[in-house]
């Protein structure tokens, strides 16, 4: 099996501690090269991968023939234009979540894709960890009957860190962005469901949303059920959704959204007669299976599991909230 050689734009944090690492680990995956100008950030990579090749500038990086595949972790608001280049250069294309910042600048990551003949999608790793599929196969498997409501939250306290790109507007921050996309897109992958009504009210800092809460009514294959989230960069550190069913109820929690970070990933299943099964989930890395599944369909051109017509579809349910929260 032939490696898919990377090379990531940007010695981002978050590259250096999760993905890069994950690249490295992955089977089929090669960490091959990384774009930045600054030694010292580049040290970090080095430790774990020391044959990395360094490019000083993105465009370079680009222009290496012998990368098959870019992992685009830069601040939101240059998601799109280096998603379009990296097209452009003929690789296949992995961007952080959001992608775009609006449904319709997806449309254009869309077009760009079909015509270069190459995978672009978002990192949206949750849909490869096996908490979040066994979520969904219990919902398909009628475990707790037809779904009637389902909450969701995702919390965390980042006040302090003033400089921090989330809490910035001009970089595309705020809550619904960064971690909206996971309360709306888990419930959109477990359920098949999209929202027909939606009311949303946020609280704003310095132009960015630091408190939202969406309530909807959603309908899928199964049917139309009530939904609620709450988003917050200003609140203890909350993660967890609930799908409650006529029959029983399904709780992902401890870490649906960070597995393996905060906490260990596992499903709790209740049940009538307080039965309650809980299935747990140590040691699994949804940023390897991510990038293990990426590299499996840029090598053979298979399908990939989280395509860019469902990451529109929780980008144009954010769109709609910012409107609904206008209104």
């Amino acid at each position: 099996m032939t490696a898919i050689k990377w090379g990531v734009l940007g010695a981002s944090k978050f590259a250096r501690e999760h993905m890069a690492p994950a690249i490295h680990a992955a089977k089929g995956a090669e960490f091959y090269a990384l774009a930045t100008s600054s030694p010292d950030k580049a040290a970090g990579f080095q430790e774990f991968c020391p044959g990395l090749k360094l490019h000083a500038t993105y465009e370079a990086l680009l222009a290496d023939p012998q990368i098959d595949a870019v992992y685009i972790p830069l601040p939101n608001h240059l998601h799109v234009e280096w998603t379009l280049k990296a097209l452009a250069a003929g690789k296949h294309v992995l961007t952080e979540k959001p992608i775009a910042m609006q449904a319709s600048e997806i449309d254009q990551i869309i077009a760009a894709r079909d015509a270069a003949g190459k995978l672009a999608a978002e990192a949206y790793m949750i849909v490869f960890h096996p908490q979040w599929r066994r979520a969904k196969a219990l919902v398909e498997q009628g475990a707790i009957g037809r779904v009637l409501h389902v909450d969701a939250a995702f919390c965390y306290d980042n006040r302090a860190d003033t400089d921090n790109i989330r809490n910035r507007p001009e970089t595309g921050g705020g809550g619904v962005r960064d971690i909206g996309v996971y309360t709306y897109g888990s419930v959109r992958f477990v359920t098949g469901a999209e929202p027909v009504e939606l009311q949303a009210k946020l609280k704003l800092e310095n132009g960015v949303d630091t408190w939202a809460h969406v309530t909807a009514e959603m309908a899928g294959p199964g049917g139309q059920f009530s939904y609620s989230a709450l988003t917050s960069m200003r609140l203890f550190l909350r993660q967890e959704v609930v799908f409650q069913g006529e029959k029983g109820m399904i709780r992902v929690a401890n870490a649906p959204f960070n597995a393996g970070v905060h906490d260990q990933a596992q499903v709790e299943l209740h049940q009538p007669g307080q039965s309650v099964t809980i299935e747990r989930f140590p040691g699994v890395n949804h940023y390897v299976l991510q990038v293990e599944a990426f590299s499996h369909s840029a090598r053979t051109g298979e399908a990939y599991a989280c395509p860019l017509e469902f990451v529109r579809g929780t980008q144009v349910m954010i769109d709609q909230i910012f409107a609904a929260a206008r209104a």
